[in-house]
């Protein structure tokens, strides 16, 4: 069985920053990528960033561009987000996923971690 663990979520002031690290456990398995997610309440569920491994590439949506990053850890199925300058509009839960099955599908996902930010 595999989990995706995220954690370094909390609440923080307009301006502050939080650095989102998502691991895996459980049976080792090969990922195309990750990607970090956010859902905030009565929102749809909006993907912030992505990295894909075997291209290098990083993915920041327009609404963070500039202000997170998305990197890959030392350790196989790691990935983190390291959030600058929030803004109250940042505040959801964040989910770590892994393509999995197929690139550009997003097959395993973590229970979230909740991202506070207050004005």
């Amino acid at each position: 069985q595999v989990q995706l663990v995220e954690s370094g979520g909390g609440l923080v002031q307009a301006g502050g920053s939080l650095r989102l690290s998502c691991a895996a456990s459980g049976r080792t398995f090969s990922s195309y990528g990750m990607g970090w997610f956010r859902q905030a309440p009565g929102k749809e569920r909006e993907k912030v960033a992505a990295f894909i491994w075997f291209r290098n590439y990083t993915y920041h949506a327009d609404s963070v561009k500039g202000r997170f990053t998305i990197s890959r850890g030392a350790a196989v199925n790691t990935v983190y987000l390291q959030m600058n300058n929030l803004r109250p509009e940042d505040t959801a839960v964040y989910y770590c996923a892994a393509q999995v099955m197929r690139a550009g599908s997003y097959d395993y996902w973590g229970q979230g971690t909740q991202v506070t930010v207050s004005s």
